[in-house]
């Protein structure tokens, strides 16, 4: 095994772990309560010791933030500017989530839908990661941007990209009282509900 080979190895281990004991910790999180879950509880259910959990995270306010933990942002900024700019925004959104979703492992897609209902019910959750909500939305109002060939600070750009998040993030919370929805679907239901004009 050469050096390059034996440093992938490492590194693809320690990935593993750092996502076992994030998964552990959403899961307890959802189980018993953000404030109720030590980090001695956490390392146990991940199976590492104390000491391997503060070497990656530190504190539990490290395990709430999530920009890092199945990020989807990238490949659906890949795939919408990709597509041409005269088609139905709303429609051309929906399917590029679709087809980002669809590319992901089964156990990465059940990770990604669980931490976004956690971001958006759990409040200790929903405060460390307002930041990445908010630099979501921005990323959206700079595609729209582009596509449309307005300005960032356009009320109807600023006003569809906060529609966007707001709907997404509402179709998600509703899901901690169904929980045998599957959150992608209700937010891609959500989007289609905004598209079609959000007629009552």
């Amino acid at each position: 095994m050469d050096e390059r080979t034996g440093h992938g190895l490492r590194e693809r281990k320690k990935a593993r772990t750092r996502d076992g004991i994030r998964r552990q910790a959403l899961r307890l999180f959802r189980e018993q309560g953000y404030q109720a879950t030590t980090m001695e509880q956490i390392a146990r259910a991940a199976e590492v010791a104390p000491s391997t959990l503060f070497r990656y995270f530190p504190t539990k306010d490290d395990l709430a933030r999530l920009s890092d933990y199945h990020a989807l942002g990238p490949r659906v900024v890949e795939l919408f500017a990709a597509l041409p700019p005269d088609g139905d925004v709303l429609a051309d959104l929906r399917a590029v989530l679709r087809t980002a979703v669809a590319e992901l492992p089964e156990d990465e897609r059940r990770a990604r839908a669980e931490r976004d209902v956690l971001i958006a019910t759990v409040p200790e959750l929903w405060s460390a990661n307002l930041g990445l909500v908010e630099e979501g939305t921005r990323v959206l109002r700079d595609l729209l941007a582009r596509r449309s060939g307005r300005s960032t600070q356009d009320a109807a750009v600023r006003s569809l990209a906060g529609a966007v998040v707001g709907v997404c993030v509402q179709a998600l919370a509703d899901c901690a009282d169904r929980p045998d929805t599957d959150p992608m679907e209700a937010v891609d239901e959500a989007l289609g509900a905004l598209r079609a004009g959000l007629e009552l």
